[in-house]
């Protein structure tokens, strides 16, 4: 059992697809051999594949289906897309080409259908999904692991892996339905996102919120009632989870996309349907969908029209640090104003 659960809310409407965010977790967590492949973090286009390739689609068929937890099988290398190195050495130190390229054609990798539109012009549509490890209060890589090498923190609801316990077998993996359980071939171990927990215990936020420069990311506890995890999932309603069908009851909530309106057939605004189609995006959220974007319109038209609305405020993020509550620690800079646990 857990004590109270650290937890994310995404605002899908500031993300601008900069990969900041990808960047940071990278360069921080997973820079070593095995490690090449994964994401921790990641950010896809929408409508889209991602990353790996269909995850949906095994998705669909893994995490908790009827009180049962399911299997979706494994993806193939493919899905992922096999890393290919630049030819540095001939270019830059024997002179024998003239252009860096990469030594092998990729068929397929991160980011393959980046800004790929769906649609029809001019009523095309396309925004971005920044994802990572949801630290389920119900996690089906904690229930599929055999040797229990997977555990959830009583103080902070963090998931983890027990590297001295993990056997490799790979059934998380399977049973993961966001695929943001990872296999490093070189260690034969299970890797996935920590949340930056050693930031998180020196109150710094983890490392794919802290760098975003779009303001698009909460971090907190859901049990503090003062913090904006708790206004936006419990007391607004608008912050969702991602496939909330898989049955994980996710930690990480997204506020769903608004794009502009459509355009009709003499090039003005049509506000009778909007640019994302509904059943997209109850496809991604689930019905509760509907309510939440009713509430971020309505409360949108009171901050056009000069009222005041607290759900935009917070939602603007114009003091960076009403970003980030984690309670019972402080966020103390230095004297040359960096901060601990910061990269």
């Amino acid at each position: 059992m857990t004590t109270r659960q650290v937890a994310m809310v995404i605002d899908l409407n500031k993300c601008i697809g900069c990969q900041a965010c990808t960047a940071a977790c990278k360069s921080l967590w997973t820079d070593e051999p095995g490690q090449e492949y994964m994401l921790w973090n990641n950010v896809e286009t929408k409508p889209g594949p991602g990353y790996p390739k269909a995850w949906e689609e095994r998705g669909a068929r893994s995490g908790w289906k009827d009180g049962a937890l399911q299997y979706g099988g494994l993806h193939e290398d493919g899905d992922y897309g096999k890393p290919s190195p630049l030819n540095h050495e001939a270019v830059y130190f024997k002179g024998t080409e003239e252009r860096l390229e990469r030594e092998e054609k990729m068929a397929y990798g991160p980011n393959w259908h980046e800004d790929s539109s769906s649609g029809t012009y001019p009523n095309n549509y396309h925004f971005y999904l920044p994802r990572l490890c949801n630290h389920c209060t119900k996690p089906a890589c904690l229930e599929a692991c055999p040797v229990r090498a997977i555990y959830k923190r009583e103080q902070d609801g963090i998931v983890l892996v027990d590297q001295d316990k993990c056997q490799g077998f790979r059934l998380c993996n399977q049973a993961c339905p966001y695929d943001k359980v990872y296999f490093n071939y070189v260690k034969r171990k299970t890797e996935k996102c920590i949340f930056c927990f050693p930031r998180i215990e020196q109150g710094v936020a983890p490392a794919c919120a802290r760098q975003c420069p779009g303001r698009l990311r909460f971090v907190g506890f859901l049990e503090d009632k003062d913090g904006p995890i708790d206004k936006l999932v419990n007391q607004w309603k608008v912050a969702l989870p991602l496939h909330p069908e898989y049955g994980t009851e996710p930690n990480v909530y997204y506020i769903p996309p608004i794009l502009p309106p459509r355009f009709d057939a003499e090039g003005k605004f049509d506000e009778s349907e909007p640019r994302v189609p509904m059943e997209y995006v109850r496809y991604l959220f689930g019905p509760q969908v509907d309510s939440a974007l009713i509430t971020i319109h309505e409360e949108l038209e009171k901050k056009q029209a000069g009222k005041p609305s607290e759900l935009m405020d917070l939602l603007i993020a114009k003091d960076w640090k009403s970003l980030f509550n984690i309670p019972d620690v402080q966020v103390a800079s230095t004297l040359d104003g960096t901060f601990p646990g910061l990269t």
